[in-house]
């Protein structure tokens, strides 16, 4: 499941996602100034790149629209370790498919592992 749809500025809070200069992105804060004489109230957005992990800032009023990325949590089975890539099986519908090895989870054959669908990207999130 891949897309995007559209929300509020006012309606993220830490731990949601939102798309970033076109990168999908997991809030780590949200701060809102007060309406000033002649504005509206702003909303500065801090976030963290699913990919690659770059610190990402998002700054609108607060009554503008964002995008928010679909994510579709998954499970799935270690099949085998390829050197930079990881074969995984999906657990419901037993595809398997490739992904870039993460360098901060160690793996092997077997393992279960949970995984995120967001934009037509495959990530892993975590081991088990």
């Amino acid at each position: 499941m891949a897309g995007k749809i559209v929300g509020q500025v006012k309606d993220l809070k830490k731990g949601r996602y939102v798309i970033i200069d076109g990168t999908p992105c997991r809030v780590v804060d949200v701060q809102i100034s007060k309406p000033g004489k002649h504005g509206a109230a702003k909303a500065r957005v801090t976030a963290i790149s699913l990919v690659g992990e770059q610190k990402k800032t998002l700054m609108k009023p607060v009554d503008a629209n964002c995008e928010i990325p679909i994510v579709d949590k998954r499970k799935g089975q270690v099949i085998a370790d390829m050197g930079s890539k990881i074969q995984i099986m999906d657990l419901e519908t037993y595809e398997t498919f490739e992904i870039d090895k993460p360098s901060d989870i160690s793996l092997e054959a077997g393992q279960e592992v949970e995984y995120m669908e967001v934009m037509g990207m495959k990530l892993i999130t975590r081991g088990k």
